[in-house]
């Protein structure tokens, strides 16, 4: 992983917040992932996968919701450009106490898409926070964070590969 930039890109000399001319930039294939938690009860968890809650499957709902939640991204977070997504995947893993929902977002463009992974993230757990909800209205969201990167200037980096 490269060295932390030493300004702020998104911040001009009078302080004002502007968003980043990546027109120079090199149109590359650029990927993201990244992961999040939604931790519950064992048996919420079970109704989950029995697709038994009372508003129904959740994974497929949640699915959907991450995928249009990152080809959303630039509407929702002020600064960050709009995209052309070439792939967009959410997975769901089974837990004892939860579910972790990991996105992997892909482009190629001339800026990365780790807002796009991390918002189809958000969007999911949401998702399934509000299908499940009924049963357990203290689930909680956490973990949420990129685990992987690829294309583009500043290269490529899993989160095992940083010290």
């Amino acid at each position: 992983m490269t060295d932390e930039p030493t300004e702020l890109t998104h911040v001009r000399a009078d302080g004002s917040a502007h968003m980043v001319d990546v027109t120079g930039k090199a149109v590359t294939t650029r990927q993201a992932t990244a992961v999040g938690t939604l931790r519950t009860r064992p048996d919420v968890v079970e109704l989950v996968y029995a697709a038994d809650l009372p508003k129904g499957d959740a994974l497929p709902v949640a699915r959907v919701a991450g995928i249009m939640g990152a080809k959303r991204t630039s509407e929702i977070i002020p600064l960050c450009h709009p995209l052309p997504l070439g792939k967009i995947t959410l997975d769901f893993h089974r837990l004892e106490a939860g579910i972790r929902v990991e996105a992997t977002v892909k482009t190629t463009g001339v800026t990365g898409v780790e807002m796009e992974a991390l918002t189809a993230v958000n969007t999911a757990l949401l998702a399934l926070y509000d299908m499940i909800k009924a049963v357990d209205q203290h689930a909680i969201m956490e973990e949420i964070h990129v685990v992987a990167k690829s294309g583009g200037k500043s290269g490529d980096w899993r989160l095992d590969d940083r010290s």
